[in-house]
C-alpha cells in the first residue's frame, strides 16, 4: 500500500463510533491500533477529545497526547516515505476549528518540534 498522508479525527466526530481510524491516541497517550484499514493510501488517526470546544489553551495531558500523536506520525512517515506534514483534517468541523495543527509536526532529523 502506498501511503500519501495522514487524516486527523477527534473522537467526538459522529463518524467514528469506535471505528473509522487506523490508530486511536487516548488522552493518556496510549496508542491503540484499529482493527482494519480505514482507507487505502491514507492513515487515519483519531485523537480522544473535543477539539472544537478547545479555547486554544492545552492542559499537560493534551500536550502529551499531541506529542505522542506527532511521534506516531513521524515514525509512520519515515516508514512509508511520506512527508510528516502531509496531514489533513477529516472534514469541516473534525478535528475542530481550534485544533493545534502545529503540534503534530516533528522534525524527522532532530526529533523535536
Amino acid at each position: 500500500m502506498r501511503v500519501t498522508g495522514f487524516v486527523i479525527h477527534q473522537s467526538r466526530c459522529t463518524s467514528i463510533n469506535g471505528k473509522g481510524f487506523d490508530f486511536f491516541v487516548a488522552r493518556s497517550g496510549i496508542v491503540i491500533p484499529g482493527a482494519e484499514t480505514t482507507e487505502p493510501g491514507r492513515v487515519h488517526i483519531c485523537l480522544e477529545g473535543d477539539f472544537a470546544a478547545n479555547d486554544g489553551s492545552l492542559d499537560p495531558e493534551t500536550e502529551e497526547q499531541l506529542f505522542v500523536a506527532a511521534r506516531l506520525i513521524a515514525r509512520l512517515s519515515e516508514a512509508f516515505g511520506v512527508p510528516p506534514d502531509a496531514i489533513y483534517p477529516h472534514r469541516d468541523g473534525c478535528p475542530g476549528a481550534r485544533f493545534p495543527w502545529r503540534k503534530l509536526v516533528l522534525s524527522i532529523s532532530d526529533g523535536y518540534h
